[in-house]
């Protein structure tokens, strides 16, 4: 499958805010938003032109897609089954992307970004209500119990995340046993628990039209 394989930071440049794909960089001065904050390529330091209508709203749905590292044709999937749930559209779809796996593993603080939940998973780290789950995008729902396998309690990459996060707040749709390396999933994630700034009417009218 094809996936971002240059410096991340492009991204975040392009899109002109902080996509906090390198973990704890991001919050310190050697962030590129902080150092460059201007689109990479050639002419990226001319004045950004204006966008309007179709512009903002591709940008947008570029700018939620890397944040969660979601290839095209699988974002829409996504759209498509939010659409036809009843609800909100926009909410519904933050909820899929949210549920996921590797971003669930994120949000218990045991990977400094989303692609290191991604992989932490595909190596086989953690599991599912007792069940190895090695699919970065499968989606978690309430009552489930996701913890690190037996074999990997002792990964220093883990551990390391576990302590370097530990006054970071977990969402409240997450409880997190930080000893033990687990966590229930209480309910689906409301909107307000996502921190980042998404304006998600923009995608759905892009998919709309």
């Amino acid at each position: 499958m094809a996936r971002q394989t240059g410096p991340v930071c492009r991204l975040c440049r392009r899109e002109g805010t902080k996509l906090f794909l390198k973990g704890e960089r991001c919050h310190t001065e050697k962030c590129a938003i902080e150092r460059r904050n201007f689109p990479p390529g050639q002419h990226g330091q001319a004045r950004r032109p204006r966008m309007l209508g179709y512009g903002v709203q591709l940008r947008e749905k570029q700018k939620v897609r890397r944040i969660y590292g979601i290839l095209e044709g699988q974002f829409r999937r996504y759209f498509e089954k939010a659409a036809v749930k009843k609800g909100i559209t926009g909410e519904l779809l933050l909820q899929y992307l949210e549920r996921r796996l590797d971003n669930v593993v994120h949000r218990m603080g045991l990977a400094a970004s989303r692609s290191q939940g991604r992989q932490a998973v595909r190596h086989g780290h953690f599991q599912v209500n007792g069940r190895k789950v090695n699919i970065p995008s499968y989606l978690v729902k309430p009552g489930d119990v996701v913890e690190v396998r037996p074999g990997s309690r002792d990964n220093k990459t883990l551990l390391a995340n576990r302590d370097a996060s530990s006054r970071v707040a977990i969402p409240s749709w997450i409880e997190l046993d930080r000893e033990s390396l687990r966590a229930k999933i209480l309910s689906n994630p409301q909107r307000q628990d996502i921190g980042q700034p998404i304006q998600e009417q923009l995608i759905v009218e892009l998919y709309s039209k």
